[in-house]
């Protein structure tokens, strides 16, 4: 889901939620669905990756969930012929209990949709003027607008650097406190290219594109939610069930690499990352840094 946010284009209009889902035909293929099988989607998003696992095989019953609720209800609406084959459930898949459930498959499809990206109130790109929001699941309280205008100056700089690897963070952490307070996400953006030096601000990417990264990864606690899900997935696999997760920048692909492979009971069965075919990359400029790794439960 996540990319670069340099790819991103000024919309007049919010788009409704939509997101093309990738490495699609990588996951279904590693997955090897089952007849009558039941898989659990832990990032449900608009409901692309659930509709291929019910069609790739009769009787497949999917329990899909997300954090964000107009995921849950793109999906439902994407998904509404699938019937009674399809359930949701509404939260952070940290907190999903299965209750004595198990999979025959999951997946999760890490990071920010193409529709959160694209609908400017949402707050995660700075290509659009918005409130410093961030937040995936709208019911939580802690923004980015939080972070930014209250944290210190050495707590930005942290995370600028450990989350956004932003070899720049203390000036740009600097700036910020100098600067402060932001509203929105084109001030917040303003402020870190005119603290960086020129050359640095008209590189390849945007200059604040990996600080908003760090920023939504701590308003959202990605990756501290993404090493409970590793720990607690494997054991709502079936014997022979595999697991699937697509990540978008090397802290996540990190994590899940060193999840499954320290994982007592799963055998890895990717010793590289699956990524995109140059058709998708064609199609889907924003897939360029997914990458896929899959897992068996021995």
């Amino acid at each position: 889901m996540d990319e670069i946010d340099k790819s991103l284009t000024n919309q007049t209009e919010a788009p409704a939620f939509f997101h093309l889902s990738v490495l699609s035909r990588e996951l279904i293929a590693g997955l090897e669905i089952r007849p009558g099988g039941h898989y659990l989607d832990a990032t449900v998003g608009g409901g692309g990756h659930s509709r291929l696992m019910l069609e790739a095989a009769p009787d497949v019953r999917v329990t899909a969930i997300d954090q964000d609720e107009q995921a849950i209800a793109a999906a439902k609406t994407q998904l509404h012929d699938s019937g009674e084959r399809i359930q949701f459930w509404h939260g952070n898949f940290t907190k999903y209990q299965p209750n004595g459930l198990t999979f025959d498959g999951i997946i999760a499809d890490l990071g920010v949709s193409s529709a959160q990206f694209d609908v400017p109130e949402r707050g995660f790109s700075f290509r659009h003027q918005a409130d410093l929001d961030m937040r995936m699941n709208q019911q939580q309280s802690l923004t980015a607008a939080e972070v930014i205008n209250h944290w210190k100056e050495a707590e930005l700089a942290d995370i600028f650097f450990k989350y956004g690897e932003e070899r720049l963070s203390r000036r740009i952490a600097r700036a910020i406190v100098e600067k402060r307070p932001f509203q929105t996400t084109t001030e917040l953006a303003e402020a870190i290219a005119y603290s960086v030096p020129r050359q640095y601000r008209y590189g390849r990417i945007h200059p604040a594109t990996r600080v908003f990264q760090a920023l939504r990864i701590v308003v959202n606690d990605e990756l501290k939610s993404l090493e409970t899900f590793l720990n607690q997935a494997p054991n709502w696999l079936k014997p022979g069930g595999r697991i699937g997760i697509i990540s978008f920048h090397s802290l996540e692909d990190r994590l899940v690499k060193h999840g499954f492979r320290e994982s007592p009971i799963l055998q890895v069965l990717t010793k590289k990352p699956i990524t995109p075919q140059d058709d998708e990359l064609e199609n889907n400029p924003r897939s360029r840094s997914a990458k896929l790794r899959i897992a068996e439960r021995k």
